[in-house]
């Protein structure tokens, strides 16, 4: 390989090395930021489901459109993706364990609601009804479209379009650590929102341990108990969904950030090793120029 080359190689390695430690820089300070935001309403999803098990001890819940369990014969998944690609595993790792939460329902059964351009194209070309799709480009979660994708998939829930609601994501437990998860959105339950409120990863300080919720056996409504499920119930719904996303969104900078940080270590090493071959071939041609000049000399002097 000629030196020319070799040099330009270890030019190529280094610019791509500032451009991962750059991608890396923006994705621990979008990691954190989102994560900040899924702990900010954490007090908010543990208000609203103590209000739901206090209400537990005064309503009969299983009358609730919303939280009314059927024979599952349709169901309806929404997939938590990204749109853009250089997070290692984490796509495949939520779209692996979405297609295998569907596999005992033939394609037929299944509707689909993509928030992410990965999950859309996968499970497009494979026959499957996407009846909602939404782009993942921004860092910031809009409220208003999660209340949107809510609304519809809570009406279709109480027409019986759908037995049970299904959101795929992946989990965020650490920086080097998203698990791949399926949770049962609908119908609700107060196991599955109090799973929620765990799985938001505490801080140090005031709410990194709260005590276990404590329902009273009865609890006194205004105006009635009917009338407060009504607004609570499609309201915990919303917030489930925002929290999925809050955690999907942390996973992929998160992802992304030890991503380009395994692309920047490496690169330093390419570069290294590339400069190292530099140094070893140019050497060798200083070493042969200089034999070939002393036995120049040699030949002449005799």
């Amino acid at each position: 390989m000629a030196l020319k080359d070799i040099k330009s190689k270890i030019k190529a390695t280094e610019r791509t090395h500032k451009v991962t430690r750059a991608m890396e820089a923006v994705s621990a300070v979008k990691m954190r930021k989102t994560q900040s935001t899924a702990l900010a309403g954490r007090p908010y999803a543990r208000a609203a489901l103590a209000i739901l098990a206090r209400l537990s001890g005064s309503a009969d819940l299983s009358y609730q459109p919303l939280m009314k369990v059927r024979p599952s014969s349709k169901v309806a998944l929404v997939i938590l993706t990204s749109d853009k690609g250089l997070a290692g595993a984490l796509n495949s790792g939520v779209i692996k364990a979405a297609a295998e939460a569907i596999t005992p329902y033939p394609a037929s059964a299944v509707t689909m609601y993509a928030y992410g351009k990965k999950g859309e194209e996968y499970f497009a070309r494979r026959g499957y009804v996407i009846r909602r799709t939404y782009e993942n480009k921004k860092d910031s979660v809009e409220l208003s479209v999660i209340e949107e994708l809510a609304a519809d998939i809570s009406d279709e829930f109480v027409r019986a379009s759908y037995d049970e609601v299904l959101v795929a994501y992946s989990n965020f437990k650490s920086t080097f650590e998203q698990i791949p998860s399926v949770r049962r959105l609908l119908p609700l339950s107060l196991a599955g929102i109090e799973q929620l409120v765990k799985d938001i990863v505490p801080v140090k300080g005031k709410w990194s341990e709260l005590a276990a919720l404590e329902a009273p056996a009865s609890y006194s409504v205004e105006p009635d108990d009917a009338e407060v499920l009504e607004y609570l119930v499609p309201r915990l719904v919303a917030v489930s969904l925002y929290h999925f996303l809050l955690e999907a969104k942390a996973s992929e900078h998160s992802a992304r950030m030890v991503a380009m940080k395994n692309a920047s270590d490496k690169s330093r090493e390419v570069a290294h090793e590339l400069t190292r071959l530099f140094n070893k071939i140019r050497q060798a041609g200083i070493t042969r120029e200089v034999s070939e000049i002393v036995g120049g000399r040699e030949a002449l002097a005799t």
